[in-house]
């Protein structure tokens, strides 16, 4: 387990919900990754990021899909790609991650609460 952290710094992590718009593969990442493009609603607007995510994933079954993201990070340059988002997931028993996402469809730009 992590260090003990305050509420406080819980909530300086801005958790959002979107859905995949468009998801491409990202054939010049140094590990395989597919790059999407999220729509986080008005407020937040589209958002773009890459994910290894190849193992369980192909660009073409995530439109639609909604997923949770960090969307305040600072953007980070990705090979030739700006990753303006983090998208949240989970690694199973053998590494590969399995994106993290409402089971019920909820408003894009949801904040996690």
């Amino acid at each position: 387990m992590s260090a003990e952290i305050a509420f406080e710094d819980f909530l300086k992590v801005d958790i959002r919900a979107g859905t995949v718009t468009r998801a491409e593969p990202f054939p010049e990442a140094r590990k395989p990754a597919i790059k999407l493009w999220i729509d986080f609603g008005p407020e937040l607007g589209e958002k773009k990021t890459s994910a290894q995510i190849t193992a369980h994933y192909a660009p073409d079954e995530l439109v639609g899909r909604q997923v949770m993201a960090v969307v305040n990070f600072p953007p980070r340059q990705i090979g030739p790609f700006m990753s303006e988002v983090l998208t949240l997931g989970c690694a199973d028993e053998e590494g590969a991650i399995v994106l993290l996402g409402p089971d019920h469809p909820v408003p894009n730009g949801a904040r996690m609460q």
